[in-house]
């Protein structure tokens, strides 16, 4: 291997470490966050309150396409992410109400 081959593995190896811790914040910070919304549809639940809140997706989702571009981030890739835990968040609340 190349002296320059060998000085692009390791730099290969220290991005991929980093990637690694990132998606284990990424995960961690997932798990946090569905703690919360949990215990937001227990009680909208106990009180008989709407599995989703249209008005408040809409409001994060502007929110989050400003958090997007101020991040230097896809806003697509963004709301498509946001997108997904939204339609998993609203899914655990109507498991809630049944």
């Amino acid at each position: 291997m190349t002296d320059a081959a060998q000085r692009a593995t390791e730099i290969l190896k220290e991005h991929r470490q980093s990637i690694d811790r990132l998606d284990a914040i990424l995960v961690y910070t997932l798990a946090e966050r569905f703690k919360h919304t949990q215990a937001v549809g227990q009680l909208k639940a106990a009180h008989d309150l709407p599995p989703s809140d249209p008005a408040r997706e809409a409001r994060q989702m502007a929110r989050l396409d400003q958090l997007a571009k101020e991040a230097d981030l896809d806003p697509d890739l963004a709301k498509k992410f946001l997108n997904f835990i939204i339609s998993e968040v609203i899914r655990h609340h109507e498991k809630l109400q049944k």
